[in-house]
Order: structure tokens, then C-alpha cells, then sequence
């Protein structure tokens, strides 16, 4: 298939350039195993890539990526929790700093949550499941006729998940003794500029 065997292609493009100019940096990660001061939880959209945006090489950033970069609330009766488990391994596992949670415009999970789960798919829909995350921020959105539903719901889902971040004990408990700092961005795709949120006003202010 031709779509895979460009990424073979681009394997062969790593080796040859980007792997030889980092070569000492993946030996040194190698031996010493990962140490990343920051962890990111985005959108698995495909475009939005949390390294490419900031610019950061291997080692750097530990990275969460799900649908519509939603956190759920700390949950401790049991079921595959995959976000949680990625969350407690960060944050216990290797002690970040930062947690930064990165949504983006045109986002398709939140588009689908205001669409009220109509995928159009037989049986259930794992999708529909996730996005009811944000039921009461999107109903809210919903009835408050907002010139912009899309971009509202993106920014209040990023304010729902740090909520929710802050209900897991092991984060609130170092957010108190500043051990961890939680931080809220938006990304727009097609002016490529980054907002990030001061939680003081609930604002998103681009960054200069």
C-alpha cells in the first residue's frame, strides 16, 4: 500500500538525517530512560502533533493523545482506564513538572458531542461514550446560542479536563505544594497560533 510504504520512506529519511544529528541524545535516553519535565495531553487529530507545535526532540515531552484531548474524573472502581493509567505514570511514574493540556479548532470529537452522538454507526459507539465528558458543558453551550458553538465547547472542554485532573489525589495534592503546575492552550490549526488560558479570568490569550 502506497500510504505505508511512505512511511517506510520517511523511516529511511529519519535514519539517514534527523537519527545521526541526535544520535548521542537517543543514546543518552537509551541508558538513563526518560526523564520529561512536561507532560501534554492533546487531540489524536492528525493535525495537530503536540512535539511539531513546540518544537521539542525526544525526551522532552510526555505525551497523552485521545479524542478531543479529554481527561476523564478520577474513577478508582475498577475498568480499562488507559488516560488515567498514562496520567498516574506521568505524574507518579516521572514526577512532571507540567501538564499541559492542548485542544485545537475543528476538533471532530467535539464536533460530534454537539451533533448529539449522531454518527450514523450500528450498536455502540465508543465515541459517544468519551464525549460524555462534556454532556452538561455542551448542553450548556447549546442553549446558550453562542456565535461560535464549535470554538466555545473546544475551550470549555480544556477547563472541564483540568478539573478533572485536579480530581485525581496524587495531582491535587502536588498542585498544593507546588510540585506540579496545570496549564490550559488552544490551538489554532489554520493560523498556526497558540492560546494558552489564564485560569485568574478564564481567558485564552494568544501567544505573542
Amino acid at each position: 500500500m502506497p500510504e505505508f510504504h511512505a512511511l517506510l520512506e520517511g523511516y529511511k529519511r529519519f535514519r539517514e538525517d534527523a537519527y545521526p544529528k541526535q544520535r548521542a541524545r537517543y543514546d543518552e535516553l537509551s541508558k538513563i530512560g526518560q526523564a520529561p519535565p512536561i507532560m501534554v495531553i492533546s487531540c489524536c487529530d492528525s493535525r495537530v502533533d503536540p512535539a511539531t507545535i513546540f518544537d521539542t526532540g525526544p525526551g522532552q515531552m510526555f505525551a497523552l493523545r485521545n479524542v478531543a484531548n479529554l481527561v476523564p474524573p478520577y474513577d478508582d472502581s475498577g475498568g480499562m482506564h488507559g488516560a488515567s493509567a498514562a496520567i498516574e505514570f506521568g505524574v507518579t511514574g516521572l514526577n512532571v513538572k507540567h501538564i499541559v493540556v492542548l485542544g485545537h479548532g475543528q476538533c471532530g470529537g467535539i464536533s460530534a458531542a454537539l451533533k448529539g452522538g449522531e454518527l450514523g454507526l450500528p450498536g455502540h459507539s465508543f465515541i459517544d461514550e468519551w464525549m460524555s465528558i462534556i454532556t452538561e458543558a455542551r448542553d450548556e453551550v447549546v442553549s446558550a446560542n453562542h456565535a461560535n458553538p464549535q470554538r466555545e465547547l473546544e475551550l470549555e472542554a480544556i477547563k472541564i479536563s483540568l478539573n478533572n485532573l485536579r480530581s485525581f489525589p496524587f495531582i491535587a495534592e502536588r498542585e498544593q505544594s507546588g510540585e506540579i503546575k496545570l496549564h490550559g492552550a488552544w490551538y489554532a490549526i489554520g493560523e498556526a497560533t497558540l492560546f494558552t488560558l489564564d485560569e485568574a479570568n478564564g481567558r485564552f490569550e494568544a501567544v505573542e
